[in-house]
């Protein structure tokens, strides 16, 4: 028995592994990770009963995201006439509403969805980079199952209690507003630069006294600035 033909195998597999491992194609995107939060999965409940008595429209205007989503309460009167809704659950990052898109926009078929995360993220420890992919997998998300929907991001605000973040926010709104440029079905819209004062820097007077979250004054901000783009395109005639 010729004791060396298995040991000349083995070396032959071993020395066609790298060549093998380099034809395997890339794996695609997956949906990133939650962060995990327990108060998040309440907030689930809380929209999936209010889905049972008061569904949102179908095909209406869905604002998702953190905080400054969540605390809209007058986003209704602000937008009066259209069909918006507000699925914003407080302390998230742009991950988590990707990992609950399944449950809290696609079942909307939202003919827009406003995104506005990412300042959590960064000050978390997340780079600009990441922030970007962060967007752009939710974006892929949604377009997944439902390509028409237009996927519009609201950019990171200058808070003045996180001004040590302004670099970060900065590149990171710049690398969103380029990627998103590229992509069908999408948008970009710059509340950052107006809610800056007189000398460039975060106004306080649009902040609550944590300087985080904002007044009604950051909201009007909101309003003028996005209103243009809160509504459903037109019908193609003739379809």
């Amino acid at each position: 028995m010729n004791r060396s033909a298995p040991l000349l195998g083995l070396c032959l597999a071993l020395s066609l592994a790298p060549a093998a491992f380099a034809l395997t194609p890339a794996r695609q995107p997956q949906v990133p990770e939650q962060v995990s939060n327990v108060a998040w999965a309440g907030d689930m409940q809380a929209f999936a009963a209010a889905d049972r008595t008061a569904p949102p429209p179908k095909g209406g205007i869905e604002f998702i995201g953190s905080s400054s989503v969540r605390m809209w309460e007058s986003l209704a009167q602000d937008f009066a006439g259209q069909p918006v809704f507000n699925r914003g659950f407080g302390g998230s990052e742009v991950r988590d509403s990707t990992w609950y898109a399944g449950q809290i926009v696609v079942p909307y078929a939202p003919c827009k969805v406003f995104l506005y995360a990412g300042d959590n993220d960064l000050n978390s420890g997340r780079s600009p980079q990441q922030v970007r992919d962060d967007v752009l997998a939710f974006v892929e998300r949604v377009h997944r199952d439902l390509p028409a929907t237009v996927v519009e991001y609201i950019s990171i605000k200058p808070s003045p209690s996180r001004e040590h973040l302004l670099p970060g926010i900065v590149e990171a709104n710049a690398m969103i507003r380029s990627a998103l440029a590229t992509l069908p079905n999408t948008g970009y819209t710059d509340i950052y630069t107006p809610m800056l004062g007189a000398e460039g820097k975060p106004d306080p007077s649009l902040f609550q006294a944590d300087m985080l979250h904002m007044t009604p004054a950051g909201y009007a901000i909101w309003t003028r600035t996005l209103a243009p783009k809160v509504s459903c395109p037109a019908p193609i005639s003739g379809t």
